[in-house]
């Protein structure tokens, strides 16, 4: 018995490890730091949104007597819009109207024009090419409140102001568009692919129109985006371009009404306001809600190698 059991090989002990607890991701804790960050990003952008909606429900009398995040006592949303609509002869629907007008024409202008110009820029060489990057870059840098001055001085001396073109003008340049577009062309819109189509004798202006305008189409959406956001909040310029009510866009006729409602001989119209206000930002949302799919898809198309 001692014989065999000194044959038998030896079994070294083997010591448990002791449990180490494991530490935390630091990855995990700024993703937390983050997630409270946006939360508070995103509360504070919904709350004017939701104090908006909420008292546009509300009668004159219920908007200083009542909770501002929730309902007043009647529901009076679709008076309100009907009282919007008719107040003085419908003066709203005129305004509403010119506001597209300077959105369809001097957003889609813009568009239309930056997109021409980026994708030149990008694909074209050309004496002073550099001179142009320049002052497209210096063109950004300036702010629009800056330019609104010497624009409004040189329009009175064409005899332009109080016309919609006192607005439509200044909003077809847009050098943020340009620069926009001419750096998504460089990448967006192969050499390879223009050469082949001027080697099958597509003029230049063919090649355009039927294969870099679906290439660049999520920057062409991006850049109309801007646009239409900046042109529709645009304020300043048809504030001092503009001395007849019936050219006003939204945002300088709210402006007047809201003017009225706290003047001197103040009116009971705060309703209309909000009211206003509310029916302003929809067709906005409507808009980005309707470009943002066609933004999304272009931009996942051309992450895919074909």
């Amino acid at each position: 018995m001692s014989a065999v059991t000194h044959d038998l090989p030896k079994v070294k002990k083997t010591h448990r490890p002791n449990y180490v607890r494991p530490s935390k991701d630091p990855r995990q804790r700024k993703s937390i730091v983050l997630t409270i960050v946006m939360a508070i990003v995103v509360i504070y952008s919904i709350v004017p949104l939701l104090w908006l909606v909420l008292n546009a429900t509300k009668d004159q009398g219920d908007l200083f007597s009542s909770f501002g995040l929730w309902f007043g006592s009647d529901f009076n949303l679709w008076q309100n819009i009907v009282e919007t609509v008719t107040y003085r002869d419908g003066i709203f629907v005129q305004w509403f109207g010119n506001t597209l007008l300077y959105v369809v024409v001097g957003a889609g202008g813009a568009t239309f024009l930056a997109t021409v110009a980026g994708y030149g820029l990008a694909k074209y060489n050309f004496p002073g090419r550099r001179a142009v990057f320049a002052v497209v870059l210096g063109a950004v840098a300036i702010p629009g409140t800056a330019l609104a001055v010497p624009t409004f001085l040189m329009f009175s001396q064409l005899g332009i102001t109080n016309t919609p073109w006192a607005v439509i003008l200044p909003s077809l340049i847009s050098p943020f568009g340009l620069y926009l577009i001419w750096n998504f062309a460089v990448d967006a819109v192969p050499t390879e692919i223009l050469e082949a189509a001027r080697m099958d004798g597509a003029s230049e202006i063919r090649t355009f129109f039927t294969i870099s305008l679906r290439l660049l189409s999520p920057g062409i959406v991006t850049v109309l985006l801007f646009a239409i956001v900046a042109t529709w909040n645009n304020y300043f310029l048809p504030l001092i371009m503009l001395s007849e009510p019936t050219w006003y866009p939204l945002t300088v006729g709210l402006s007047q009404w809201s003017a009225q409602a706290s003047g001197v001989a103040a009116q009971p119209i705060y309703n209309l306001v909000i009211t206003g206000a509310l029916l302003t930002i929809v067709p906005i949302v409507i808009a980005f809600l309707f470009l943002q799919r066609f933004w999304q898809s272009g931009l996942s198309a051309g992450s895919v190698k074909q």
